[in-house]
């Protein structure tokens, strides 16, 4: 049987059949998703980019044994008969649901074999095997759910950024280390032996000149390469971000600006999840690790850490006197509901603690008739009472207490909170809660070198700018640098800019740069500053991390269409590899490799 006048491949999509089109013929492409005998009928569900539709074959018919023999994952063309399905055998989950087709012919484009994972159903692979095989992976629902969702994201954010008057341009590939923090990607200069390119470890420098350049509004979904460790929400090797700066704009103006963008763009993919309404709350740093201990809130954890060192200071619980007279610190971090839980919880929580490289984890138990527990044992009375009231537990709460260093207890603290409200279930699911953290401290103390470092963006002004350089105590001073904070993911890091000489070289000499220091790394930048800078800003979300939040995923591989795995290689691709030592001769380049650790 014929069809001369169709195209070659499909009349429709595999998800484009409605019960209107019965009594029509069409023909349609795509993998064989599943099979199943029902005894002279063959039925399969054909599956596109597009959605699935129910094909049938009958006994007998030309194409039955073909498809018949073939395997799952092949790839056929079907033309026949489309037919309305009877009563009690329509699929309402399908939106071809309530039609099939009946094969007349078939074709097979491409036979395959037999699968090293199955598209079909929900079973679990080892991630080493998905990434080898990520092409049959990604044609897994989810999968192929989620890297759409990544380009309607990304579709999204250049719609709305450029709506709100910004322009997109790219910025370099090849370019010169930058300081951002972690290692460069190097690529060696073929033409320049013994010089070697960077791949950028963000558009930094070169969104700032766009700024110097006179351009006012600049975007970009930058890629960014980093030669970094992997974790769950950081994908080993590259990521991109949504790259923006703004010339002429206060902190404020940043902030106003892109809100309803971040705003805009996790509504419409929220799928009746609760967002955050611009205004975002700002949080200054400083608040951010006394009542959350950590930079990176997850605000849909209503529990708040209060410091209660000054309660414990010459008490006669003598552990945390001792601390409080040496200079730490000690927080408390409320449970609600939990003084009449058995011991076992407490116990549960203590060895967790210890598992953390924690001495321990004291509480005081508030029940009905008093604080009970080993601290309030050796506590004043009117002392626990007012911890109780300091820290806003209420009687059949229990206070959790961490204590050590200034630079150490805070963090810890965050941990216990976050700890407590799962273990709780206090963290409210179904919504997306953002921050702006400000406020930064400008510079931080290297503990290993006793040494002033930048703590964030080296290129952010400070506040009281020059001023500030010369008569404050270094570890005072705060930055023009803010983090967007989704549900305790920091999303990006931006800043309002440095753009004047004086003040760059001052910043970096306190630093421990020298001016030739400066001049050598950031010349360009710097000598372009002195040609008439004008006042910017921006920041720099990340785009993988925006989608593993919408999608639900707890690791970031989830969301992007080939990722490395946890040590940098594409198993698919096999990178990185080997190349010839006729290659590395005309890279002048030659190899000290590590030597090999022999095996036993």
């Amino acid at each position: 049987m014929g069809f001369p006048t169709m195209h070659a491949y499909r009349t429709h999509t595999c998800g484009a059949l409605r019960a209107t089109d019965a009594g029509s013929t069409a023909r349609l492409s795509g993998w064989v998703h599943s099979k199943r005998d029902h005894g002279g009928l063959l039925f399969v569900d054909l599956r596109d980019h597009y959605g699935i539709t129910q094909i049938v074959f009958a006994a007998g018919s030309a194409p039955f044994e073909t498809i018949d023999k073939l395997r799952p994952e092949s790839v056929i063309t079907v033309t026949g008969s489309v037919v309305v399905r009877q009563d009690g055998t329509v699929n309402p989950r399908l939106p071809t649901g309530e039609i099939e087709l009946r094969a007349a012919t078939l074709a097979v484009q491409s036979a395959a074999e037999v699968l090293p994972l199955q598209v079909a159903g929900e079973e679990k692979y080892p991630d080493e095997l998905r990434l080898k095989y990520r092409f049959i992976d990604l044609r897994r629902e989810k999968m192929h759910r989620n890297i759409m969702l990544r380009a309607g994201v990304i579709a999204s954010i250049r719609r709305r950024m450029i709506e709100s008057g910004f322009t997109e341009f790219q910025t370099p590939i090849l370019t010169a280390s930058s300081p951002e923090g972690a290692r460069d990607f190097l690529v060696p200069a073929r033409n320049h032996p013994g010089k070697f390119y960077a791949l950028p470890q963000a558009p930094q420098q070169f969104k700032q000149l766009a700024m110097v350049a006179g351009f006012d509004r600049y975007f970009q979904i930058a890629p960014c390469f980093r030669d970094e460790a992997s974790r769950a929400d950081r994908s080993p090797g590259e990521f991109y971000q949504l790259d923006f700066e703004m010339s002429y704009v206060t902190q404020e103006d940043v902030f106003n600006t892109i809100e309803p963008v971040i705003a805009g763009v996790f509504e419409e993919f929220a799928n009746g999840r609760a967002v955050t309404k611009p205004p975002f709350v700002r949080i200054p740093y400083d608040t951010s690790m006394l009542k959350y201990g950590s930079d990176k809130p997850d605000l849909r954890n209503p529990i708040e850490i209060t410091d209660v060192t000054e309660h414990f200071a010459g008490s006669g619980f003598g552990l945390f006197a001792k601390i409080a007279a040496s200079g730490g610190i000690i927080r408390a971090v409320p449970a609600p509901g939990t003084a009449s839980n058995p011991r076992s919880f407490f116990d549960k929580l203590n060895e967790w603690a210890r598992s953390e490289g924690q001495g321990g984890l004291g509480y005081i138990q508030y029940e009905a008739d008093g604080p009970k527990g080993p601290i309030a044992r050796n506590l004043e009375a009117d002392r626990a009472e007012a911890i109780r009231v300091a820290a806003g537990a209420k009687p059949g709460d229990s206070i959790f207490f961490v204590a050590g260093k200034k630079d150490e207890a805070p963090k810890f603290s965050g941990l216990v909170r976050t700890k407590l409200g799962n273990e709780l279930g206090l963290i409210s699911q179904g919504e997306f809660r953002f921050c702006w953290i400000t406020d930064f401290p400008m510079y931080e103390l290297n503990e290993e070198t006793k040494q002033i470092d930048f703590s964030h963006n080296p290129f952010s002004m400070p506040q009281g700018e020059m001023e500030a350089l010369l008569t404050q105590d270094p570890l005072t001073i705060k930055a023009y640098q803010y983090d967007i904070v989704c549900n305790g993911i920091e999303l990006s890091s931006g800043a309002i800019r440095n753009h004047r000489p004086d003040i760059m070289v001052k910043a970096f000499e306190i630093a421990g740069y020298t001016q030739a220091d400066v001049e050598s790394r950031f010349g360009g930048m710097l000598n372009a500053f002195r040609y008439g800078a004008p006042p910017h800003g921006g920041s720099a979300p990340g785009i993988d991390r925006i989608v593993m939040l919408l999608a639900d995923e707890p690791n970031i591989r989830e969301v992007i269409l080939f990722p490395l795995n946890q040590q940098g290689e594409d198993l698919m691709m096999g990178a990185p590899a080997e190349v010839p030592p006729a290659r590395l001769k005309e890279l002048s380049l030659a190899l000290a490799l590590p030597p090999k650790v022999k095996k036993d």
